[in-house]
């Protein structure tokens, strides 16, 4: 059975309306509205998380490239900091100017070689743990003298194998 609203102008038209509609909204977000208990149980919401985890489109970068990386992004931001002070004690004409411009020179030096050793450091892992993508790896080079090695070993053993299984075949006596 509904329950009567009044109407429009009615003086508790305007609450039964909101009443209605929190009703109408508890229902959309999955709760239960009066089942039972007079309109006081409710059921939980439905779990949503907050995000959906995606794989990495890319690989990690290795432990000590990574350090380098971020050695290289702080050295640059200190860098930038420097220049940017340098300039606005230059416009303000104070004598902090020249000691600001000596130190971003020799800042940017440290920067330049901050990057540098992010390739260098990259480079070296690459080559000491074997990246297959290029031609001149040597992981792919040992690679295949294991392989050489194992089908080598697999023939031998398959050879003696054989010699076993035969054991006198083909002999003219058994003496």
């Amino acid at each position: 059975m509904r329950a009567r609203q009044p109407a429009a102008g009615a003086p508790g038209a305007a609450t039964a309306r909101r009443a209605a509609g929190s009703a109408a909204g508890t229902a959309a977000r999955g709760e239960a509205v009066g089942a039972g208990n007079g309109g006081r149980a409710r059921r939980e919401p439905s779990y949503r998380p907050l995000w959906v985890e995606e794989p990495a489109r890319r690989r990690r970068l290795p432990d000590p490239v990574r350090t380098a990386a971020v050695r290289a992004v702080l050295l640059i931001a200190v860098t930038l900091l420097q220049a940017m002070v340098a300039f606005l004690c230059t416009m303000a004409g104070s004598w902090l100017a020249f000691p600001m411009v000596i130190t971003s020179v020799a800042s940017t030096v440290v920067a330049t070689w901050g990057v540098l050793d992010v390739w260098v450091t990259r480079q070296v892992w690459n080559q000491r743990h074997g990246v297959v993508s290029t031609p001149s790896s040597t992981a792919r080079a040992l690679r295949r003298e294991r392989r050489r090695a194992r089908r080598q070993a697999r023939a031998a053993e398959r050879a003696q194998d054989r010699i076993r299984r035969r054991r006198g075949a083909g002999q003219l006596s058994h003496s």
